[in-house]
């Protein structure tokens, strides 16, 4: 099953686990890496070497239209990895055990360095972290919408992990073959701690599913929540996305918006039956003739409202991270003028 580190469906024999493709992704990298590279002019260069699955590098030529594309959309990556720390964040000191604390506090460590990995990536494009921290604050550029949903108990925690980190797994593991080297790279490490993250919610939610009536009750008060926000993480459906058909010409993408949801769909009705819970779906069932589950769409007008600043918690997040950004900038300065210091000494 795509994405799943669970056991193996019956309807879907032969599937290899989230960890077993990232491998994969890694060891064409590295065999990629060690093939010769095409040569020809530039636009011809570019386009050969995506035809060849290889990667493109820093230092290479590239369409200024790519490099665009790719900041957008990395810095998308990287923005949903810190706001994402937020919702999480808010129950660490309120988890229920100090075991449960500790895996909560590495967890959205994690989702730190996540964001640290991506903006590191951006950076090889030619655009400065700060420029990208300043466009999030201001508006000029998104993170993902699930974000901006409130966790109102400690089941919501479980779902982000199962739900939203799955969904994120799903996006991400074709990532780690996207056409730009830093960025493929940097998701190969990303998917890795994200498919513990996806156990560790997961986990939570099989705790309290097969817990007392009142904890299974807000177990599956909580799927019901995130389910839809999950299915919406993906994106528009097919034809009202802009960049999905530019982005798996130059292979950043390598499926559309509406295979990812269908497959983060299939993969969640098997292990939903192992946590005894039910996705908040009445038009889910099996579609033996297509070999896939057909599922009700989410409200994608909802999904439009949020990414324009209308959700429940946007201001919220944004006017947070606003304050975290402005009160770190004395840690910044004291980097710089050490920098500086040091710069002077050595010379």
């Amino acid at each position: 099953m795509y994405g799943n580190d669970f056991s193996e469906p019956p309807e879907q024999p032969g599937a290899r686990s989230l960890l077993d493709q990232v491998a994969d992704a890694e060891r064409d990298l590295e065999l990629a890496a060690q093939q010769d590279r095409p040569t020809g002019t530039e636009d011809d260069y570019f386009m050969a070497v995506i035809a060849a699955d290889q990667k493109i590098e820093p230092r290479d030529w590239m369409p200024e239209k790519y490099r665009k594309n790719l900041i957008r959309q990395i810095a998308q990556h990287a923005h949903s990895e810190i706001i994402g720390m937020q919702p999480e964040g808010n129950w660490i000191s309120r988890a229920p055990t100090l075991k449960r604390k500790a895996i909560l506090l590495a967890k959205v460590q994690d989702e730190a360095g996540h964001g640290l990995y991506l903006y590191a990536a951006a950076e090889t494009l030619g655009v400065d972290r700060a420029e990208l921290s300043d466009m999030l604050i201001d508006g000029r550029q998104k993170y993902s919408s699930i974000f901006n949903y409130p966790t109102l108990t400690w089941a919501d925690v479980g779902a982000i992990g199962w739900l939203v980190d799955g969904a994120a797994i799903v996006n991400q593991v074709p990532l780690c073959r996207a056409s730009y080297g830093p960025y493929a790279r940097a998701m190969i490490r990303v998917c890795k701690e994200e498919s513990f993250h996806q156990r560790q919610g997961y986990e939570i939610l099989h705790v309290l599913s097969h817990g007392t009536p009142e904890q299974k009750a807000m177990a599956q008060d909580a799927v019901d929540r995130w389910w839809y926000p999950s299915l919406a993480m993906f994106g528009p459906p097919e034809g009202e996305s802009p960049n999905t058909a530019q982005s798996m010409a130059w292979k950043v993408k390598r499926f559309t918006n509406d295979e990812l949801r269908q497959r983060f769909v299939d993969m969640c009705v098997g292990q939903a039956e192992i946590l005894d819970l039910t996705l908040p779906d009445p038009g889910l069932v099996w579609n033996e003739a297509e070999g896939r589950h057909d599922y009700t769409q989410p409200d994608y007008d909802e999904l439009f409202r949020v990414i324009k600043g209308n959700g429940p918690c946007n201001r919220e997040r944004i006017t947070h991270r606003k304050a975290a950004h402005e009160g770190g900038q004395w840690v910044r300065d004291a980097a710089e003028a050490y920098a500086k210091k040091k710069a002077k000494v050595s010379a």
